[in-house]
């Protein structure tokens, strides 16, 4: 600060260093620093906090906020005596912030409690100033020195605190993540717990139908494009959100499964029973795998294991395989997939000339692949593929001589190698 007079725009105004200033601010400071009076301005600045910031009114953040203002209060006074310029944050301040940040409010509301704290004081230092009646010189010097060091007050216990806040933010998720981890591996693993206890400690009932969901993103390229708030974490996070709330009743538990991979599980009605004809909301890049639905605990376990089951038949089907897959329509590939060998042994075996390449043998699967799940029923199947039922006799007569032999006579082996080419696709 000056040592002498500052220059102003209509003569000189008193420096801080004026001892009429410095007497002045001293008296002020002795007898704010009474322990009547500094609770009562305390009390007064709480108030006018409150009176903005309603959350605040809870008994035990009032309680830290009270401790942290009076902190605050002493060395704000203590500093205005000297020609100091550092802050040095109280321990009171501290646990405020984490206390804030353990409530799970917004790091907006703790700016907010010091910049209307900043306003509260200069409002009750000009009423004080205002009541002693000062020379105008003077009343201007103290208001221009009273607002430089509130600001620089701010400015330095903002700058620590959202630190501190940020940090126990940070590890209030990750002991929540740690725990709701811990809970789901000792479900999927078998474990007999309580389920009453581990749904309030999820946040999430167990004791319903669960639909359970692998999300990733398996495009290198796409997962180089996130950076900053929009990364690979969130939009999956906010993939499974909307799946919850579009096709589920609300309820939704997610743990990560890796750094563009998600586990996630979601509360559905008692309808449908067959989640396949949803349309579920999942763009790219973004897949799924959907189990499921299945009930209770045995269900959550049952529910995730086909889940992960059709993410390993998605990684290894033909690119141009849905976004979305459900562990019904590949659950054959997946048991037959094991052995991929064999797989394709069987599938050269019971197609033959069926396992060509070209788009006329991919017409002919698809043929025979709906006369089979329409259960022989020519009719059924012309209406699944939108063509004429004769058209449907004619393509199942030629199969079969392509074949050699009836569709009766290896019907089960040959739905088994189509479910398999549908997913996996032919040799090229």
């Amino acid at each position: 600060m000056a040592t002498g007079p500052i220059a102003g725009p209509t003569g000189p105004i008193v420096g801080p260093a004026d001892p009429v200033i410095r007497e002045w601010i001293a008296d002020f400071v002795a007898e704010t620093l009474r322990a009547d009076t500094l609770e009562q301005v305390v009390t007064r600045l709480d108030n006018a906090i409150i009176a903005r910031i309603p959350e605040l009114r809870d008994r035990d953040m009032r309680r830290d906020l009270t401790a942290s203002s009076r902190a605050h209060a002493l060395e704000v006074l203590s500093g205005l005596t000297q020609d100091r310029f550092d802050y040095p944050v109280p321990a009171d301040a501290h646990a405020f912030a984490r206390t804030i940040a353990r409530r799970g409010y917004d790091v907006r509301l703790l700016l907010r409690v010091y910049h209307l704290g900043q306003e509260a004081v200069i409002d009750y230092m000009a009423e004080v100033i205002d009541q002693r009646k000062l020379p105008q010189d003077i009343e201007r010097s103290l208001l221009l020195r009273l607002f430089d060091r509130t600001t620089r007050w701010v400015s330095t216990s903002i700058e620590q605190l959202t630190d501190t806040y940020m940090e126990e933010r940070e590890r209030g998720l990750r002991a929540a993540l740690n725990q709701r981890a811990d809970i789901v591996s000792a479900l999927l693993a078998g474990s007999d717990l309580e389920v009453e206890n581990a749904s309030a400690r999820l946040g999430y009932r167990l004791a319903q139908r669960h639909a359970a969901l692998v999300l990733w993103i398996e495009d290198d390229a796409a997962v180089a494009r996130f950076d900053g708030d929009d990364d690979a974490a969130g939009l999956l996070d906010r993939v499974a959100a909307r799946c919850a709330s579009a096709l589920g009743n609300g309820s939704l538990l997610t743990v990560p499964a890796g750094a563009t991979a998600l586990w996630a599980w979601i509360g559905v009605d008692e309808e449908p029973a067959d989640l396949r004809g949803a349309s579920w909301p999942v763009e790219s890049p973004v897949r799924m795998a959907v189990g499921g639905p299945a009930a209770q605990v045995a269900g959550f376990r049952g529910a995730h294991r086909e889940a992960v089951a059709t993410r390993q038949v998605a990684e290894r089907a033909r690119p141009e395989t849905a976004r979305v897959l459900h562990y019904p329509d590949v659950e054959v590939a997946y048991l037959a997939g094991g052995d991929d060998t064999a797989m394709r042994a069987l599938i050269d075996r019971e197609l033959g000339a069926l396992a060509g390449p070209g788009a006329h043998s991919a017409r002919l699967r698809e043929t025979l692949h709906a006369y089979l799940r329409a259960r022989r029923s020519p009719d059924a199947a012309a209406k699944m593929l939108g063509v004429h039922k004769n058209t449907v006799r004619y393509r199942i007569q030629r199969i079969e001589d392509l074949l050699g032999h009836t569709v009766e006579q290896r019907g089960p082996k040959l739905e088994i190698a189509l479910d398999c080419v549908a997913v996996y696709g032919v040799r090229n």
